[in-house]
């Protein structure tokens, strides 16, 4: 409420007007609400038994009043734009005013108790998963079987709307993650790649329609692992980051501009806070990554490691080699790469191993289905 209301009156005073308050803090002001009305409805039930004896404690109906009604459902309301508000913060602290009002106007205010605007936006997440803890407390000691069976049900209800609510948030937090990416990397149309090919004018326009930067679209995709590796060229090491997703390995150029996100020129430029650290840093500063070739499905993969005296002349350390084979396992692409450390490597090496390995495994359990349990035609 300090953060909240304080943004309120700076607003009221044409300050910080362009700040969305609901991005930041959704329907807070109802949950507090509903939750508060379920607080003191719960404790009165208490003290009434309390003060009357022979008044048994019948917390049925509040828990039915809340639990089937509102509660759950405010929760869930605000737990999917969590993400959003962390994504939307994490962007207005680069900026000057807004760190004025954080620091100065909120975080300084001793009821907030050191505590800052994302330890204090996470605390309803938390809140929730306490409540299955509560209505165990509750079942535990009831007496009456009729009551114990219904708070059973009502507990189990609960822990489902959290697993269904955690697999939401999940898929919003990989939607924010690779729509990020999707600004991130660069895909250059095959001429620009490749000077070999070329293409008469008139039939760019309708190649670049069909362009590849569509491929990380898709939400069910996951990102495994990612980082930044060295690339030995024939006359030169380049500095690239690789982007391991569950069906294929992306290998990209890194590149830097001048100017930096978040600067005057190029206005606020959202960073997504569940990208990689290292990944966050190199956006703000105005890095992008470039394609460097297509994009190598894991069943056209080969990993090879390389023993270091066999590469002790080129001066590489720590280096291992990807080969990329076409469908009829003609190589048709090698890169010779260099980890920072030993350990990155083996964790390179690991984590492509075991993409490969569960990438096959899916595929070849789809076929087995299909072969065993073919579809009924729509006609029989």
């Amino acid at each position: 409420k300090i953060f909240m209301n304080t943004l309120k009156y700076l607003q009221s005073n044409e300050f910080l007007l362009d700040v969305d308050l609901w991005r930041l803090f959704a329907n807070l002001e109802e949950l507090n609400k509903i939750s508060l009305g379920f607080l003191k409805s719960f404790f009165e039930t208490v003290k009434e038994h309390v003060s009357k004896s022979d008044c048994p404690m019948d917390f049925s109906s509040i828990l039915r009043k809340f639990f089937q009604g509102d509660l759950c459902q405010t929760h869930q309301i605000y737990c999917l734009n969590y993400t959003s508000a962390v994504f939307y913060l994490e962007n207005l602290r680069q900026r000057e005013d807004f760190g004025i009002y954080l620091k100065q106007w909120c975080e300084q205010n001793e009821r907030c108790k050191r505590l800052h605007l994302p330890e204090l936006l996470v605390a309803p997440l938390h809140r929730l998963t306490r409540y299955p803890l509560l209505l165990n407390n509750i079942w535990k000691r009831s007496a009456d079987e009729t009551e114990k069976g219904f708070i059973w049900s009502l507990k189990e209800k609960v822990e489902k709307s959290i697993r269904d609510l955690e697999g939401k948030v999940k898929w919003l937090d990989n939607f924010q993650k690779f729509r990020q990416l999707q600004e991130v990397i660069i895909w250059p149309q095959v001429w620009d790649r490749d000077k070999r090919f070329f293409v008469p004018e008139y039939l760019k326009q309708s190649l670049r329609e069909n362009s590849s930067e569509n491929i990380l679209s898709s939400a069910n995709r996951l990102l495994l692992h990612e980082g930044r590796l060295t690339l030995a060229e024939s006359t030169r090491l380049l500095d690239v980051y690789l982007f391991l997703f569950d069906d294929f390995l992306l290998i990209t150029k890194i590149k830097r501009n001048k100017k930096k996100y978040g600067g005057s020129d190029t206005g606020l430029i959202p960073v997504c806070p569940s990208l990689a650290p290292e990944l966050q840093s190199f956006v703000r500063e105005g890095g992008f990554c470039t394609v460097l070739d297509q994009p190598i499905p894991l069943d056209r993969l080969t990993l090879r490691n390389i023993d270091p005296i066999h590469v002790t002349g080129f001066s590489l350390r720590n280096a291992f080699l990807i080969q990329h084979e076409n469908r009829y396992r003609q190589c048709i692409a090698v890169f010779l790469l260099q980890a920072p450390t030993e350990t990155a490597k083996k964790t390179w090496m690991s984590q492509i191993e075991k993409a490969i390995s569960n990438y096959t495994t899916q595929h070849e359990t789809k076929k087995n289905t299909a072969f065993c349990f073919p579809a009924e035609s729509s006609e029989i």
